[in-house]
């Protein structure tokens, strides 16, 4: 089983995706472009990480 699930992608080279830990539910946001590039978890309005539930 992937640790790692990709739920959400828009863009080609402006890249926006958001990847759900399988382990743990938590939501991260990963964006590129060009030669840089981002990894961070999704933060709810309280400051909390987003959870998805399986």
């Amino acid at each position: 089983m992937k640790r790692f699930k990709k739920t959400y992608s828009q863009g080609t080279v402006n890249v926006t995706e958001i990847w759900v830990d399988t382990e743990t539910g938590i939501n991260y946001l990963f964006h590129f472009n060009g030669a840089a590039a981002g990894f961070t978890p999704l933060l709810d309005k309280e400051g909390k990480p987003v959870v998805t539930r399986q």
